[in-house]
């Protein structure tokens, strides 16, 4: 009995601090965006976007063209107050493809950025569009 005490004692206080910080969004309630560029034979776009809060990311690449059942590499990056992208490497898919979900985890509030890249050596220039789901 005198153990119950304290760990609910623990537990209404973390609820509590959680609670004052905004705590961890539902990822129901998360905010999608949408992005859409050209990857060239060899090169790399970025997209920069920000996090308010603790939560679940997933990127997803819509569509793919005119190959739609190319390959395209998805990083996730650490992004900076800045606007530059060249934080840490988060995830990384060099394999991602059309009506899947490339990278998927926890986020914690800040600034990130999805670069979209040419893993395999196109061809000709790919034309995407994906989703970022955040809080």
């Amino acid at each position: 009995m005198r153990l119950r005490l304290p760990a609910a004692l623990v537990l209404a206080l973390a609820g509590a601090i959680s609670i004052s910080c905004g705590g961890i969004v539902d990822p129901s309630k998360n905010t999608v965006e949408t992005f859409s560029g050209t990857v060239q034979p060899g090169g790399a776009v970025a997209h920069r976007f920000s996090a308010s809060k603790t939560g679940e990311i997933a990127i997803k690449v819509l569509t793919l063209s005119p190959v739609s059942s190319a390959f395209i590499g998805v990083q996730w990056v650490q992004g900076s107050s800045d606007g530059n992208c060249s934080g840490g490497l988060l995830q990384n898919n060099q394999f991602a493809t059309a009506n899947l979900t490339a990278v998927s985890g926890q986020i914690i509030s800040g600034n990130y950025c999805v670069v979209m890249y040419d893993p395999v050596g196109y061809s000709q220039p790919e034309n995407y569009s994906i989703t970022v789901s955040h809080p």
